[in-house]
């Protein structure tokens, strides 16, 4: 069975950083293109950024760009998103998720606050 499992969330202030993971087990994580996204209250979720199987091709949402990094590591089976100068704006529950398996984790909180 497929299992996102996020990490690495919290409270930063504006400015700041943070850097999340995503283990991923129970299928073939090299083979897919994975994704964060974010759901902030209130507000519709959104796909902040993806990589597709290599590594070797990222998109990242108007909104996070230039800011946020995604990669990955298959030998591992983890999802990274590094997150530098980080915004009030920025304060959601992010989510890791293989779109096309429409399989996404449980979701960890970021907080940006002064």
């Amino acid at each position: 069975q497929e299992q996102l499992v996020e990490s690495g969330g919290g409270l930063v202030q504006p400015g700041g950083s943070l850097r999340l993971s995503c283990a991923a087990s129970g299928f073939g994580f090299s083979g897919y293109r994975m994704a964060w996204s974010r759901q902030a209250p209130g507000k519709e979720r959104e796909e902040v950024a993806s990589i597709n199987p290599a590594g070797r091709r990222t998109e990242y949402a108007d909104s996070v760009k230039g800011r946020f990094t995604i990669s990955r590591d298959n030998a591992q089976k983890t999802l990274y998103l590094q997150m530098d100068s980080l915004k009030l704006d920025d304060t959601a529950v992010y989510f890791c998720g293989a779109p096309t398996l429409a399989r996404w984790g449980q979701g960890t909180q970021v907080t940006v606050a002064l």
